[in-house]
């Protein structure tokens, strides 16, 4: 990952958005993600973008992350998409 799971200050907005309006947030990310609105927040969301970006990590930590800091998690997901749009590699 570009950004840690709980580093809020990278980006105050997303965060933000995330905080206010949790379901505005995931379906950014799926709409990223090019998945249906409610696919944003799960598991294999999370799973399927490590795996496309070579992340290391593993399904269980997915699966802890989504499990017990699901706000934290999608944000780190939006975060990563924003860095890597402008990089140019997403």
């Amino acid at each position: 990952w570009q950004t840690g799971l709980m580093d809020c200050c990278s980006d105050c907005g997303v965060c933000c958005c995330g905080l206010f309006c949790f379901p505005c947030l995931a379906c950014q990310v799926a709409r990223d993600m090019n998945e249906c609105c409610l696919c944003g927040t799960t598991m294999a969301m999370r799973t399927l973008y490590r795996t496309r970006y070579n992340i290391p990590g593993s399904l269980c930590s997915d699966y802890c992350v989504s499990l017990f800091c699901l706000t934290c998690s999608v944000c780190q997901l939006k975060r990563d998409i924003n860095q890597r749009k402008e990089l140019g590699i997403f």
